[in-house]
Formats: C-alpha cells, sequence, structure tokens
C-alpha cells in the first residue's frame, strides 16, 4: 500500500498496558468510525506495514484503545510509539453537500459568483492560521481563504467549487 493511497487517521502517542497495548490519538471529528477496524497501517521507517488488530476501544473522546496481533509486550508496544496511521482511501465515510476532503476536490475549477472563474486548485494550504485554496490561474497564483461563507456550492460531478470572495479579493493577485 502507498502512502497517496491512504489516508492519515492519526498518530500512537502512548502505551496503555504492560501487554502491548497502545492509545492512538486519531484526527477525526467522528472517532466512533474507527473503533472496530480489521487492520491499521502503520509508518514504520517510511513504510506502511499492516498491523492486524485484535481489540480495540475509544477511550476518553479522541483516543483509541488498540491491541495489534504480536504485539504483545511494553517493549513491543514502545517501538511503535510515535507511529502515524494510515487507512486506505476508500475507508473514508463520503461526504456530500458542500463538505469535502482536501485530497478530494484538488485539480477542481474554482469559479466566482461575480468574477467567474478564477482558476484551478493546486492545492489546499493548511499550515497557516487559516486553511487556503492554493489556485493556478494561466501562472498566477491566487490564494482565497476557505471560509464556509465564501463557500456557495461543490460539484463533485463537474468537479467546480462555486465561491463567493470579498469584492477585490482576486483582483488583488491579477
Amino acid at each position: 500500500m502507498k502512502k497517496e493511497d491512504c489516508f492519515y487517521l492519526g498518530k500512537i502517542v502512548k502505551k496503555y498496558s504492560f501487554k502491548g497495548e497502545v492509545l492512538a490519538k486519531l484526527d477525526t471529528d467522528e472517532p466512533d468510525l474507527y473503533e472496530n477496524l480489521d487492520a491499521i497501517f502503520l509508518e514504520l521507517r517510511n513504510n506502511l506495514v499492516p498491523f492486524f488488530v485484535e481489540r480495540s476501544q475509544l477511550h476518553k473522546s479522541t483516543l483509541l484503545r488498540l491491541k495489534f496481533e504480536d504485539v504483545d509486550t511494553e517493549a513491543d508496544a514502545e517501538a511503535i510509539i510515535k507511529s502515524s496511521l494510515y487507512l486506505p482511501l476508500d475507508l473514508l465515510p463520503k461526504l456530500e453537500g458542500n463538505k469535502f476532503y482536501f485530497h478530494e476536490v484538488i485539480g477542481f475549477t474554482i469559479t466566482d459568483k461575480n468574477f467567474g472563474d478564477v482558476g484551478i486548485l493546486k492545492t489546499i494550504n493548511d499550515t497557516t492560521a487559516q486553511a487556503l485554496f492554493e489556485i493556478d490561474r494561466n501562472g498566477t497564483e491566487i490564494l482565497i481563504p476557505m471560509n464556509d461563507e465564501f463557500i456557495l456550492k461543490v460539484n463533485r460531478e463537474h468537479k467546480t467549487i462555486l465561491v463567493e470572495t470579498p469584492e477585490g479579493l482576486i483582483d488583488l493577485y491579477l
């Protein structure tokens, strides 16, 4: 399994018991969706390695208590601490309406209600205080804040996102 075919689920943060159990902090708004997994990919030395889940249960909201097959001691658990957890993309719950996963809208055409076609969405920058659409308009980069108030409609069929930005925002880049 390649990393680009997977999504980041979370990270193992600490040991839970002397029997090899660990606690994972999940990066999700709905941790209960991931309570009964059969297997999870752990990133070990830049490779995704499948680990089979013997049992799991939610622990204090966003933590998932995991017991993997063949991880039976504190030393085994210690070896996988800080490992990132991944699952295949097809296990992501489908989103509808104007909700979307960042990876699914890359390549969509961004159209502004007043301006018209802005360009193609190249990436989403979520390293800033507010996530930004990074749009390519014939070689010119345009940044639009990913604000729920600006996003009017996500059309998956036509691969378009209709936005309404404050007047003059797009003109700043042209």
